[in-house]
């Protein structure tokens, strides 16, 4: 991502209101960065995700058979997986 922001050949104008404006600027000073790059780093990262989900993945008829099963196989307990979601964690 570094390296799509560090070229910079052209410009992106946005208009917007005052407060928008000065939420986006208090944003950026919190993340230690000016508007242009937050706006330009929560732009790309929108952006990959909206053109992630826009992804699809094909298989064959085995490999779907396979998905399937895996979908159908019944709920296995995970110990670990619910101790880990339900103790405070260390932001807690």
């Amino acid at each position: 991502m570094t390296s799509l922001i560090q070229s910079k050949s052209a410009r992106i104008d946005v208009r917007a209101s005052i407060a928008v404006k000065q939420l986006l600027q208090e944003a950026a000073r919190a993340c230690h960065k000016n508007v242009s790059e937050f706006l330009l780093e929560a732009g790309i990262t929108a952006a990959n995700q909206a053109l992630a989900n826009r992804c699809h993945f094909g298989l064959d008829n085995a490999q779907w058979e396979m998905f399937q099963q895996a979908l159908d196989r019944p709920v296995q307990s995970k110990p670990r997986l619910k101790k880990l979601l339900t103790q405070p964690g260390v932001l807690d």
